[in-house]
């Protein structure tokens, strides 16, 4: 039997299946309201111990995510409502449990993508303290096995020893979420949005994480078919590393630039600048996390990537906050924030908190090869503004004899209306696309839907005929234009992007040997 899903992680695993949702033990109840409440102190304390120590070991993507619950189980409003269930009389767990499904049940229904996608977190969350409440452990998957259910929670995947093989197979899921961004990171095959549910078997089944599908119970020649692309596979991931440190060249001879994508200043610290070819997305989120960042902050974040990079390009581009990241103390609550006050709307909106943003990179320029851009660009009006005020910036800061300097001022290409007519920026140094947003907007599917997924796709004539019309543009005008959204690493859209005319794409560092791989076998 085989069932489609959606790959998230791609790869390959074979093993047999584990049950996510095993039953957990039943929690004995106390015989006071105040013993309630203490069990679930006790429990929220030791889950909250249990996370620290696990921060201590992981690496700083992860860390960030155990750091999330933390502060999510200390936080009182969170908590209230079970210990104010426990006072009338309910049990710890179940006062527990009720809680945080109505936080889950809010979180599920939100119109923001971000905040579905961290219902995942919150139901880890809600099963940690459940554990702990009952003091059990969990029961351990064989090694090599593929783990499936609904969905799975990061503390568990962040448990789970992968050196022995394995996957995952969930019902729900979804490429954003924070367990896909690890699997990647690890290469975990992953696949959600299974359009049927796994029935408990535990004989062997077949993960295919690079096309996205499970099989149940397979036949020896599905098994050797399996085998034989899982060995083609890592075959390419190990031919892959052998581009790593030579430039991208396509079959032909046509020289690609491949720069890297990075999130966090940390990131260029395992990252060798021979590699690739600068950065072409240096995104400025992190910073704007529980508090917002002032100018020093950011202006030693920049810094250390533009010296990190020498003389090559760091694309740095202006907080993008709203949609699916928000910002406390900056961004909005929308009924439809993907399309409301978003990216460089939302910076226009609040030039106090972009103006500390501008002079930081003003600042930070003189020390390498800076490039700004402006996300969710739709009109050449937002673009006058933003370059206005970075004008004034650098005026007030040489008039106070501040060292400065001013970059290339970009804008990223996700809106439909800035691809369809790019005309009304000629005068603008270069152009990035933004795949990611660029695809969902034309084929109105969100790229974190399961249900949608096969909708959005970058290799939709529809979206690509926009990207080579840019290209074209670009061409025509001597504008440079890149591309720095996922596909730009995707081996399997790598070869339409390049017909479509792009020689410039930014990728995750992960990514870079498979794309240099990608790029040598297509012949334009």
């Amino acid at each position: 039997m085989r069932i489609e899903g959606v790959p998230a992680s791609a790869g390959y695993a074979e093993g047999p299946l584990f049950d996510l949702g095993r039953p957990a033990r039943v929690y004995a109840s106390k015989a006071s309201s105040v013993e309630e409440r203490t069990s679930l102190e006790a429990a929220i304390g030791k889950a909250v111990n249990r996370l620290v120590d696990m921060v201590g070991t992981v690496e700083k993507d992860a860390a960030g995510i155990l750091e999330f619950h933390i502060a999510m189980l200390e936080d009182d409003a969170l908590s209230g409502p079970a210990f104010a269930s426990i006072s009338s009389g309910t049990p710890a767990d179940a006062a527990w449990r009720q809680a945080l499904d109505a936080e889950i049940a809010g979180y599920e229904a939100s119109d923001q993508d971000y905040f579905r996608a961290r219902a995942t977190d919150l139901r880890d969350i809600r099963d940690q303290v459940l554990r702990a409440l009952t003091e059990d452990g969990g029961i351990t998957a064989p090694a090599g096995a593929i783990l499936y259910g609904e969905d799975i929670a990061p503390t568990r995947f962040l448990e789970t020893d992968w050196s022995h093989g394995g996957g995952i197979a969930l019902k729900a899921g979804s490429t954003a979420s924070h367990v896909a961004m690890l699997a990647r990171s690890r290469g975990v095959p992953m696949v959600v949005g299974l359009r049927e549910p796994l029935t408990a078997v535990t004989d062997m089944a077949l993960l295919d994480a690079e096309h996205g599908n499970i099989v149940l119970a397979p036949s020896p020649a599905e098994i050797g078919s399996f085998r034989q692309s899982s060995s083609s596979f890592i075959a390419g991931q190990g031919k892959a590393r052998t581009f790593l440190a030579r430039p991208a060249v396509t079959k032909t001879g046509t020289a690609v630039r491949v720069q890297v994508n990075i999130a966090d200043p940390r990131d260029v610290d395992t990252i060798d600048i021979a590699t690739c070819d600068g950065v072409g997305l240096m995104r400025t989120e992190f910073l704007f996390g529980k508090t917002l960042p002032d100018e020093e902050t950011q202006y030693r974040a920049y810094r250390k990537v533009l010296e990190w990079a020498g003389e090559k390009p760091v694309t740095i581009r202006t907080v993008d906050a709203g949609g699916d990241k928000p910002v406390p103390g900056f961004t909005v609550e929308e009924g439809n924030p993907f399309l409301g006050l978003r990216g460089i709307r939302l910076s226009l909106a609040r030039p106090d908190i972009f103006r500390i943003q501008i002079r930081a990179l003003l600042r930070a320029a003189p020390h390498g090869n800076l490039k700004i851009m402006f996300p969710m660009i739709a009109t050449s009006a937002e673009y006058e503004s933003a370059a206005a005020l970075f004008a004034e910036e650098r005026a007030a800061l040489a008039a106070r004899g501040i060292a400065q300097k001013m970059p290339p001022l970009g804008i990223m290409v996700e809106v439909p209306s800035v691809a369809i007519a790019p005309e009304a920026f000629t005068g603008v140094p270069f152009l990035s696309i933004g795949s990611n947003d660029l695809t969902q907007y034309v084929m109105a599917a969100a790229r974190d839907n399961a249900a949608v997924a096969h909708l959005n796709s970058v290799r939709h004539p529809a979206v690509l005929r926009l990207i080579a019309s840019v290209a074209a543009f670009g061409r025509e005008t001597g504008i440079v234009v890149s591309l720095c959204g996922d596909a730009g690493g995707d081996p399997a859209s790598i070869p339409s992007l390049l017909e479509a005319g792009l020689r410039d794409l930014s990728v995750a560092p992960a990514q870079l040997a498979m794309a240099k791989a990608a790029i040598a076998d297509v012949p334009v």
